[in-house]
């Protein structure tokens, strides 16, 4: 498998080399002579007093002169800022120290009063009465699953038994075809 690809990979590479070598370079038409077309004239509004570009007439010394012109004018320099100077004397905590969950949160006042009524109430021994209990029999037969019959187990437990030779027999001689 592995040679197969690398030789479709040589002839890939030949075929491409035989077409690369089958192109001929463009010509340009010799008959046409020297015609060029005229180049557009552009014009610039001079939004600022120095250009961005150099202007297409200006000499060598021009463009050295207007470069060290650059960088001899100085930029301002970014005024510093200490950010330190508005910090507060003492930092905040971030944690509340007088907070007390049992007056903020509804849930436990919820709950201290179910604590408190569960004493009035009856439990559930004091109510319930055996009287009161459905005690049928058969009431979950309903739920039960009936087995079904299965014929394949039978037969091989017949088999395996002794006595259940002749029923080996017969079934041997219904299972097979005689033609």
């Amino acid at each position: 498998m592995k040679d197969i690809q690398i030789w479709l990979y040589i002839i890939i590479g030949v075929i491409y080399f035989l077409s690369r070598l089958k192109k001929k370079p463009e010509q340009q038409p010799k008959d046409l002579g020297d015609f060029e077309p005229e180049k557009p004239v552009q014009t610039f509004d001079k939004a600022s007093p120095r250009p961005s570009a150099p202007a297409k007439g200006m000499t060598f010394e021009e463009l050295l002169r207007e470069i060290t012109q650059e960088k001899t004018t100085k930029q301002p320099e970014p005024e510093y800022v200490d950010y330190d100077d508005n910090l507060e004397d003492e930092a905040k905590d971030l944690e509340e120290v007088d907070y007390d969950y049992r007056k903020q949160d509804k849930i436990y006042e919820v709950y201290e009063e179910a604590k408190k009524q569960a004493f009035n109430r009856p439990s559930l021994e004091e109510t319930m009465k055996v009287a009161n209990t459905k005690m049928e029999y058969g009431r979950f037969k309903v739920f039960e699953t009936e087995e079904k019959r299965d014929l394949m187990k039978e037969y091989l437990a017949d088999f395996n038994d002794p006595e259940g030779f002749k029923k080996a027999v017969v079934m041997s001689e219904i299972l097979q075809r005689k033609f």
